[in-house]
């Protein structure tokens, strides 16, 4: 008999670099240490205990699921994890502990497992909880009323809160050094806005997110609010305050970069991140709630698959006959 060459048929990626998602989850945890850290240390142990309860519960939803769908154990990836850490970050740190569990079973089971676990999601899981808990519990994301009781050596006032009660004035009450150290009113993980730079600009550095999408969506934000500025002056903040404030830089740097919902190619990848900086501001500004980065970035999740999908023509003549 002759020889037969045996060739092997699998799906993509028919390439591999070596890297393991672990290794990438690892990246984006230690990335987020500067701005955790610090909202331990400015808001005490509740806010460990936050940031614990909701990466042990989302580990524990995921391992559930497995073993309930008969899936392969994928804790181990700490893709969950990381899930978990993302939804602890951006609550206050008088959080509930059920607001945790709720919160964590709609980002890892309805934000990531029923559409077939990671890579298949078009949503960002975290946003998928948060989103949720935000529209059915919304006292409890109000950090004027959840942090009343602690004691600050700052202005203790929700910056994004007091814009939207009090119009350009409150722009006052908060110098532009304290809300980039992290001396404002805010969720755990999101208040340290030179921390969270620091940690996306190692992502960007390292390779593990897209720095299309953070500096199109930073691009989004600093346009919007400076129109709207121009227009009413005496109205609506500046691009800086913004910027700094609120979720911004948390969305910009680990929420709107996340792998399975966002754009892989370099034109959908900006108009992705800019339309995600307008809608926030849009939905601070005009909307009904302060801050607007959580819908933004769900919206621009929505309408990924069709962006995708822009090309630009390639150069050259086209052979008639071919």
């Amino acid at each position: 008999m002759h020889n037969q060459n045996r060739y092997t048929v699998s799906n993509a990626p028919f390439w591999h670099d070596g890297d393991r998602i672990a290794k990438t989850n690892y990246n984006i945890m230690l990335a987020t240490l500067p701005a955790v850290i610090f909202g331990i240390i400015m808001f005490g142990l509740p806010a460990l205990g936050v940031i614990a309860f909701s990466m042990s519960t989302a580990m524990i939803w995921e391992l559930l699921f497995n073993l309930v769908s008969k899936r392969s154990i994928s804790i181990g990836d700490c893709n969950a994890a990381v899930i978990g850490l993302f939804f602890g970050m951006m609550l206050p740190a008088t959080a509930p502990w059920w607001i945790v569990v709720v919160g964590t079973f709609m980002s890892v089971v309805v934000g990531k497992e029923i559409y077939g676990g990671i890579g298949a999601n078009p949503f960002n899981p975290t946003l998928i909880g948060i989103a949720a808990t935000m529209l059915s519990w919304k006292t409890y994301f109000d950090f004027d009323a959840a942090l009343v009781n602690y004691n600050f050596s700052f202005k203790a006032l929700y910056p994004l809160g007091a814009l939207k009660h009090q119009g350009h004035a409150a722009v006052d009450l908060f110098s532009m050094s304290n809300l980039i150290m992290g001396k404002q009113v805010g969720a755990i993980g999101t208040v340290f806005g030179l921390g969270l730079i620091i940690g996306g600009v190692y992502l960007i550095l390292r390779g593990y997110i897209k720095w299309e999408v953070s500096i199109s969506y930073i691009a989004g934000i600093i346009i919007t609010a400076l129109i709207f500025r121009m227009a009413k002056p005496d109205l609506y903040a500046g691009p800086m305050f913004h910027l700094f404030t609120g979720y911004t830089l948390f969305g910009a740097f680990f929420l709107a970069t996340e792998t399975s919902s966002s754009p892989v190619n370099l034109i959908p990848m900006l108009i992705y991140g800019l339309t995600g900086g307008i809608l926030t501001i849009l939905i601070r500004n005009i909307g009904a709630y302060p801050d607007g980065t959580v819908f933004a970035i769900l919206i621009i999740n929505l309408i990924n698959p069709l962006i995708d999908k822009i090309r630009p023509k390639a150069l050259g003549r086209g052979v008639s006959n071919a």
